[in-house]
């Protein structure tokens, strides 16, 4: 599998869901001052434990981001990345000779074209709902309408547009230069806590994926996805999509899976409706159906969802548990690998 440049090293912020307490867990860091603003604090209001060893949720959205010009993202853009440049990372995300970014015109390298456009979704309840396209052009990518798509999910308190925050269009486009075959990937507003499935309220993204979706993609020229990947909420979100699509879809890329072994963990989220709503949408319940093939599952050994990932099994599952925590700089991190896996496993696909 071709090597791939780190992410550029400027730290993102974005939501990430808080750990469930359960048997396995790790223990909740600390108590802080009482009512204060310290992770411990923050999750106890909330009534559920702070990630032990990172920053609460509260704490990623105060940290502010800095990813140059793919933290905003207009109407349209093409930007183009140099193959080469060195930077060092920050703690945590990875190391140096990150591909910068830079505003000199397209030229013969592999660009990602960026487009950013609100629609009102009636699976949603009419909420105007952002989608973000990433499609990479250059030598040697196939046009637009021919490009496999991956569809990207969110994380708990996140939007659509914590991917390109993470830096998402460098390191795909990087990528492809290494030798990994190319495609597109869409990113959707899926709801603050959602977990992508419908809510008591009749908020459904889950039936958005599925029924709005395939439209909106045909209407700018692109295909109906054909793969799937996920942060924390949005990795239960995309094994339930694949789920929903059923046989012959995939891969799936889970980065720290929020799932949950028992209800007690799922309960102590604040989300599901009750015990019956969780069991049907959790994909640990459901592992004799198809979820995507094949699967890979990304998890930091110090995120306390890892326990749970572990028991993610199949013969088509491809586990990656290395150190790192819930977080964002663990996602940067393993981000290249993410897009690797997915390119591979797509064209794998097709050829077979």
């Amino acid at each position: 599998m071709p090597a791939v440049p780190p992410p550029p090293s400027s730290p993102p912020t974005l939501g990430a869901d808080e750990p469930a307490p359960g048997a396995g867990n790790p223990p909740a860091s600390p108590p802080g001052p009482p009512g204060g603003s310290g992770p411990a604090g923050t999750a106890r209001r909330r009534g559920r434990p702070a990630s032990p060893g990172s920053p609460g949720r509260r704490g990623l959205l105060r940290a502010g981001l800095g990813l140059g010009g793919l933290a905003v993202v207009g109407t349209g853009a093409t930007l183009a990345l140099s193959g080469s440049g060195s930077g060092t990372a920050p703690d945590g995300a990875g190391g140096s000779g990150s591909p910068s970014t830079t505003a000199t015109p397209a030229g013969p390298a592999v660009v990602p074209s960026l487009r950013t456009e609100e629609q009102r979704s009636a699976a949603r309840n009419g909420a105007t709902v952002k989608m973000i396209t990433i499609v990479p052009q250059g030598p040697g990518v196939p046009p637009a309408a021919e490009l496999p798509v991956c569809v990207a999910l969110h994380g708990r308190g996140a939007t659509s547009r914590a991917w390109t925050e993470l830096g998402l269009p460098q390191i795909l486009v990087a990528a492809i230069a290494a030798g990994v075959p190319p495609f597109a990937v869409v990113a959707l507003d899926g709801g603050d806590a959602t977990y992508w499935r419908r809510t008591p309220s009749g908020d459904d993204p889950q039936r958005m994926l599925l029924d709005e979706l395939p439209g909106r993609l045909a209407a700018r020229g692109l295909r109906a996805p054909s793969a799937a990947m996920g942060i924390s909420m949005g990795g239960f979100g995309s094994l339930r999509y694949a789920r929903n699509r059923g046989e012959g879809f995939g891969p799936v890329a889970a980065l720290s899976p929020a799932l949950f072994r028992t209800w007690g963990d799922a309960e102590a989220v604040g989300v599901f409706r009750d015990e019956a709503d969780w069991r049907e949408h959790e994909p640990l319940l459901h592992q004799d159906q198809p979820h995507g093939r094949p699967i890979g599952v990304w998890c930091g050994t110090e995120d306390p969802f890892c326990d749970a990932a572990r028991t993610l099994v199949g013969d088509t599952v491809q586990a990656r548990f290395t150190s790192g925590a819930h977080d964002a700089a663990y996602w940067r991190r393993i981000l290249p690998d993410v897009v690797s896996f997915l390119g591979n496993a797509l064209t794998s696909r097709t050829t077979t």
